[in-house]
């Protein structure tokens, strides 16, 4: 069964698929409109001059029906359901508390809204000394960083590929140049496989794999990728990443490549995912260690 295409801007930054710890994060990927949800928010780090993370409050968003708190062993926890309602773990004690060189985690389940689009958490995060309030939105200004954003969700339709893409670009080609790499971070929702690759300006698209074999750089084409559910994949120069020959047009710097994902679940649903990619030169560190035979 085919779904229906969903295109996104995949130059945008990742948010709720943040594979880093700078931020409160929910886990990468997206998740259906009207689904139940485990809302799981990743802690890397405590406030600023603070040694641990002593209370989280997630504020939930509207649309958003809270379900249950699973017990969290040393915190406490609070809900509030007045208003769009508030959940809040505290620390039983300093020992309980969550150090700042540790990773934690903190789980409530909800119903999610039944209309697709973003969904934003504001989280409190109280700790030994200060505080952080992580309740930034973005205003869609060219090259914002927030310092304090939200935990980020992508909710999609129940036709749409549970994929969110994000950091994608192609790197440029020069004239007479035969090929070139596609690139992009990847996070499912659910566990998927990444099993084709289409665009216009090639006419040969696919997934490959760069790895050291004795002492040479060799790439070869996969079948498909993993994608683990709520993980990032990263297609990255030296790695898997997309390899696309037989170039029709000139690809260079300053244009926008379409690129047509296609995903299988495991009952092998197929569904598709349209990601407009940038073209840019490649960075020097990638370019300097791209030799390889096929």
């Amino acid at each position: 069964m085919k779904f229906a295409l969903k295109t996104i801007a995949a130059s945008a930054m990742l948010t709720g698929a943040a594979a880093s710890f700078a931020h409160v994060v929910l886990q990468p990927g997206p998740a259906v409109a009207g689904s139940t949800y485990d809302a799981a928010f990743k802690v890397g780090h405590a406030c600023k001059d603070a040694r641990s993370t002593t209370g989280l409050t997630v504020r939930l968003p509207r649309g958003f029906v809270l379900q249950d708190v699973p017990a969290r062993t040393g915190w406490k926890v609070d809900i509030d359901r007045s208003g769009t309602g508030t959940v809040r773990w505290t620390a039983d004690t300093p020992a309980q508390a969550l150090p700042g060189d540790r990773k934690g985690e903190f789980l409530l389940r909800g119903t999610l809204p039944a209309a697709p689009g973003p969904l934003y958490f504001a989280v409190l995060q109280s700790c030994d000394a200060g505080s952080a309030d992580w309740a930034q939105l973005p205003t869609g200004a060219a090259g914002e960083k927030l310092p304090f954003p939200a935990a980020r969700l992508n909710v999609v339709a129940p036709c749409s590929a549970l994929v969110d893409a994000s950091g994608a670009w192609v790197r440029a080609a020069v004239p007479g140049q035969s090929g070139t790499g596609g690139f992009m971070t990847l996070a499912a929702g659910a566990p998927l496989k990444l099993v084709g690759v289409a665009t216009p300006v090639a006419g040969v698209a696919e997934v490959h794999q760069m790895k050291m074999e004795g002492d040479t750089m060799k790439m070869r084409a996969v079948p498909a990728l993993e994608l683990p559910a709520r993980q990032a994949v990263e297609l990255k120069p030296g790695g898997y990443h997309l390899m696309l020959m037989d170039l029709k047009q000139p690809i260079t710097a300053g244009n926008v490549i379409p690129l047509t994902l296609t995903f299988e679940d495991a009952a092998g649903a197929k569904s598709t995912l349209v990601v407009q990619a940038p073209v840019q030169a490649a960075p020097a560190a990638a370019a300097a260690g791209e030799g390889h035979k096929h």
